[in-house]
């Protein structure tokens, strides 16, 4: 089994640190840069950090990379920290029940952001929701799915990858 390193783990984190950072930076720029702009791209960071959070308390007990330097992403060790291990027969379960706390992160700053683009144009949110499109949609999937998911031991029983293989088939 493969170990990654703090700065490996930092690496396949990034694709995820972008698109919460690029949302947030939508959030702050779309109503012009008020102060509800700017509280709501911090509350969208915290989200993000929560989400994360949430992920390493209810679904990595139940993967195989719980506890060890084997987990790409380095949530298997921080999640040792907060949850005792638990049977990962349950893993595909769980990733199913507990992944859609984090799916408004794609897709909050689209739904903020266009209509700020409709009713006042601006190059600058256009260009932030496109690099922000690319980001969440391209580059975390591809780079999750062809990096980090790609030697995962759950990978045979992750909704995720199981749907990837399916459409790829």
């Amino acid at each position: 089994m493969r170990e990654y390193s703090p700065a490996q783990e930092l690496f396949h984190n990034i694709p995820y640190i972008g698109m919460t950072v690029l949302g947030a930076i939508v959030l702050g720029v779309a109503p012009g840069g008020s102060i509800w702009g700017i509280i709501a791209g911090i509350a969208f960071l915290i989200y993000g950090l929560a989400g994360t959070l949430w992920i390493m308390v209810f679904v990595c007990p139940y993967c195989g990379y719980w506890d060890t330097k084997a987990c790409p992403c380095g949530y298997g060790r921080i999640a040792a920290k907060f949850r005792k291990k638990k049977p990962i027969e349950c893993f595909s379960e769980k990733f199913k029940k507990h992944i859609p706390v984090i799916v408004p992160l794609w897709l909050i700053p689209v739904l903020v952001g266009v209509p700020f683009v409709i009713r006042s144009f601006s190059w600058t949110l256009l260009g932030l929701l496109v690099v922000f499109a690319i980001e969440a949609f391209v580059i975390l999937p591809v780079a999750s799915t062809k990096h980090g998911c790609k030697e995962c031991p759950q990978r045979d029983t992750c909704p995720w990858m199981k749907k990837k293989s399916k459409n790829a088939a």
